[in-house]
């Protein structure tokens, strides 16, 4: 497990903070013995802080400053650092030494650059060398003819201390920075997903481009033809060809024709849809499963219409498809509105939600699937936790408030409830889409294997 890499860690970053550290190391040993005038080995002191900055110098020729260290010479020089301080700390009194607590900066610095089995690593290397420190030590400095020993039970306490900041600081500087990870890592999932789409959505722009361009040539040709039609014998194999090439000409006319007039016959009419029809648009792919689906739509006063938009039907479907996986035989998806807000409400009657998971509402890489699931994907990221995450993130992005929790006892099941205030429903109907945004998006914009009661 040593050898999964994991953030690699900036070599400018891992210099700068060991010079910081080298001149405080200086700053407090030459204070220490010129301001107090403690009794201290102050060579052999500096012989130590000397040997950091002679790696500093090396690693400075060696490397750019933009080098990115791998996971083994990064836990290499935190271990360097570690031990460098070990040997500060036996000149200078062991744990006794208040600065004992510096033992606790490699670790937070690998616990958010490197791998959990690295950190437990370097922080059982800082616990053995703490423990070697509380039997074996120089004596602390102290005034001259005088000399200062802490009991026992107290270094012991500073030992303790040691142990459980090293562990705790590790475990939350870990935690804080593998969730900014993995949130970084999902939206950048996200917005690859939509570039993808929004490719695919400029297709249209470049068939109409292509056919405007390929008029005149197309043209030049029917005039060759033409011509040639009326000079050469009218039977023949000649005239034959010269026959068949006119059709193909003419089928490329109608060919073109179409694409020139892609989007624009009726596309308003097309694009905006009433609240019963998208709910008809994303339920009908699953009425092809053994599953009791039961729909319902009503309101007060007229329907909402609403402009298709690819992020709320890849969104309302991501959640649905999630229904149906985990549903035992039954699925209800409602649409209610008033003129206040519009809802739709799915539910299943599947295990729902485990509790931890309730908890982690929102966040990418967490998933209810088994590993054996995950692996049976076939596409990188399957079963990982992103189709949620990422169906609430263009679901909020269309104005609604998406909410996941448990069917109230004795029911069972998960419910999804996405809320949207009426004017913004209404104004989604409003605006019209413009090609290349992700309002223009085309439907089926991501894969339905991302799709997991995941957040």
């Amino acid at each position: 497990m040593l050898t999964r890499n994991a953030r690699q860690l900036r070599l400018d970053t891992l210099v700068r903070l060991r010079w910081l550290a080298i001149a405080g190391q200086a700053l407090a040993v030459a204070v220490v013995r010129f301001g107090l005038g403690f009794e201290l080995p102050f060579g052999l002191c500096f012989v130590v802080i000397v040997a950091s900055a002679f790696v500093n110098l090396l690693l400075r020729i060696q490397f750019p400053a933009s080098h990115r260290l791998g996971d083994n010479p990064a836990t290499i020089l935190l271990a360097f650092d570690i031990l460098q301080l070990a040997g500060l700390l036996y000149l200078t009194g062991g744990l006794a030494n208040p600065f004992a607590i510096l033992f606790l900066a490699p670790v937070l610095i690998s616990a958010t650059a490197l791998t959990p089995e690295r950190t437990l690593a370097l922080g059982l290397l800082a616990v053995g060398l703490a423990t070697l420190l509380a039997l074996a030590h120089r004596p602390l400095p102290w005034y001259r003819g005088q000399s200062l020993t802490l009991p026992f039970l107290y270094v012991t306490g500073i030992w303790m201390a040691i142990l459980l900041g090293t562990v705790f600081t590790g475990i939350y500087a870990w935690r804080v920075a593998e969730e900014a990870r993995q949130l970084a890592e999902a939206l950048a999932a996200t917005e690859r997903v939509l570039a993808r789409e929004q490719h695919l959505s400029q297709l249209d722009g470049l068939a109409a481009a292509a056919a405007h361009e390929l008029g005149t040539p197309l043209a030049t040709i029917a005039l060759v033809v033409k011509e040639l039609h009326h000079s050469l014998p009218q039977e023949g194999p000649v005239a034959e060809d010269l026959k068949l090439l006119r059709e193909q000409v003419e089928r490329c006319r109608t060919i073109l024709t179409k694409l020139t007039s892609m989007g624009q016959e009726d596309s308003a009419f097309l694009e905006t849809i009433t609240l019963s029809h998208l709910v008809e648009e994303i339920v009908a792919p699953q009425r092809s499963l053994e599953l009791d689906l039961a729909v319902e739509t009503d309101g007060e006063g007229p329907e909402p219409l609403i402009r298709r938009n690819p992020g709320v039907v890849y969104g309302l479907s991501n959640i649905l498809d999630n229904a149906a996986d985990f549903a035992e035989s039954a699925v209800s998806v409602e649409a209610i509105w008033s003129d206040r807000e519009v809802v739709i409400q799915i539910r299943d009657d599947g295990p729902g939600y485990a509790p931890d998971i309730l908890l982690r509402v929102g966040e990418p890489y967490v998933t209810t699937r088994s590993a054996a699931d995950r692996a049976e994907s076939s596409v990188e990221g399957g079963g990982l936790g992103l189709g949620l995450f990422i169906a609430k993130t263009l679901l909020e992005r269309s104005g609604a408030q998406l909410t996941l929790s448990n069917a109230a006892p004795p029911g069972s099941g998960a419910v999804a409830r996405i809320v949207w205030p009426r004017q913004a429903f209404d104004r989604g109907a409003a605006i019209t889409p413009q090609a290349g945004s992700e309002a223009a998006l085309p439907l089926g914009s991501i894969p339905s294997h991302m799709a997991d009661r995941a957040v």
